[in-house]
């Protein structure tokens, strides 16, 4: 193992300094490598499981709509302040560099051991439960739900390759992620698609549409606990700051890669939630536990196997771009002293960061035991907001803050 250190240029995600002192991070990540990777960390779970909770709690098929389209613009919001955040500090590390910039060393070490002992690994654990959800289904058929030691089992499973996939080398990682981004826009595709054939032939849901707001909740707890279950969704599109060194032009590429990506995923998301709408029944919407595999099975046919295959797929590139994202906010972190040295170090020949992926994994493991998918998704989405909410505590103040301490 060996210390990384800051350092500009190069060609790769590590190599050596010319002298041999230290390790530098290379600028390798394009424009279209960056929408993957935002696209790629969004789309994971949520939108396969996340609608079932967006609808038993907002109460109405028009509502949910409404609950995603405003959630897809407060990511939008959100992703904006991040990249003048991002052109003003241009440091890897997101919130943590941003804190540490305006606000000082006490409150980003803070922040920097919320991210690690609980937000990254919460992350991976609910993601990796999802996996688990997905993959299991096929064996269970006609089961609406699975046995828990067999999906934590299968969870614990996926944590522990994709550990061992990102200290083995950090480009597998990445050609990882580009194959499961290109499965899940596929999947979400097909979803679309089959919703279109569904209603041209006149055998859709439509009621759902007639009285769309019919049952719509007033009580605020509900609806904001649809926003929690609708902002898991969009959750990821902050990762892109995780690595901003490693990005080509990220003045310029970071808006582009936001201003493409989110809106995508919006959009997708929207017409994927209509045509789970108009296929499936009220009492499957409100019943079913894998929403994406009953769609399957009412559309697809012989077919509807390639549905969890999908999925199974999206949640994996969703786990493994957290990995990925996590390991240099711990670089980050470690070369501002804020993380103990051994997460600053690298395997010597694989140039990954193993002990910060080895911690992280061991995390993520521990919350999956007592854990399930919907508890860890608001006590995550809980924190979040917590840490965000610190950091956009001042949002008239927050830009000054930053071009002055940058200028």
């Amino acid at each position: 193992m060996e210390r990384s250190q800051e350092r500009d240029g190069g060609e790769g995600v590590a190599g050596r300094e010319p002298d041999g002192a230290g390790l530098r991070l290379r600028r390798e990540i394009g424009l279209w490598s960056a929408v993957s990777l935002i696209a790629g960390c969004m789309i994971g779970s949520g939108i396969f499981m996340s609608p079932q909770g967006v609808l038993v709690y907002v109460g109405s098929p028009g509502a949910s709509l409404v609950v995603w389209a405003v959630c897809g613009l407060l990511a939008m919001m959100g992703a904006l302040c991040y990249a003048e955040l991002g052109a003003l500090v241009p440091k890897s590390g997101g919130e943590y560099a941003y804190i540490l910039q305006i606000f000082g060393s006490l409150p980003a070490f803070l922040v920097i051991y919320t991210f690690v002992l609980l937000v990254r690994p919460a992350a991976i654990a609910a993601v990796s439960l999802s996996f688990a959800e997905y993959a299991v289904a096929p064996f269970y058929p006609g089961c609406s739900s699975m046995p828990q030691a067999v999906l934590k089992a299968v969870a614990a499973i996926c944590i522990l390759l994709l550990t061992l996939v990102n200290c083995w080398s950090s480009r597998l990682a990445t050609m990882l992620m580009n194959v499961c981004t290109v499965a899940k826009v596929f999947s979400l595709l097909v979803i679309v698609g089959g919703g279109a054939v569904v209603l041209g032939q006149g055998r859709g849901y439509t009621e759902a549409f007639l009285f769309a707001f019919h049952n719509t909740t007033q009580q605020a707890g509900r609806i904001g606990m649809a926003f929690y279950q609708g902002l898991w969704s969009f959750d990821g599109w902050n990762n892109v700051n995780y690595v901003l060194e490693e990005l080509k032009n990220p003045k310029q590429n970071l808006v582009w890669a936001l201003m493409i990506a989110i809106p995508l995923v919006t959009s997708l998301y929207l017409l994927v939630n209509i045509s789970y709408l108009l296929v499936l029944s009220p009492n499957e919407l409100l019943s079913s536990d894998a929403m994406a595999v009953s769609w399957g099975n009412q559309v697809l046919g012989d077919w509807a196997w390639l549905v969890p295959l999908a999925v199974t797929l999206s949640t994996l590139g969703s786990t493994n771009g957290t990995f990925f994202g996590g390991s240099r906010v711990c670089y980050v972190a470690a070369r501002e002293g804020h993380m103990p040295q051994l997460l600053s170090m690298v395997h010597v020949h694989r140039l990954t960061p193993t002990p910060a992926l080895m911690f992280t994994a061991a995390v993520a493991l521990v919350l999956v035991i007592p854990g399930n998918f919907s508890t860890i998704v608001n006590f995550l989405r809980q924190v979040r907001l917590s840490s965000h909410a610190f950091l956009a505590g001042s949002p008239m103040e927050l830009p000054l803050a930053v071009s002055c301490t940058c200028g």
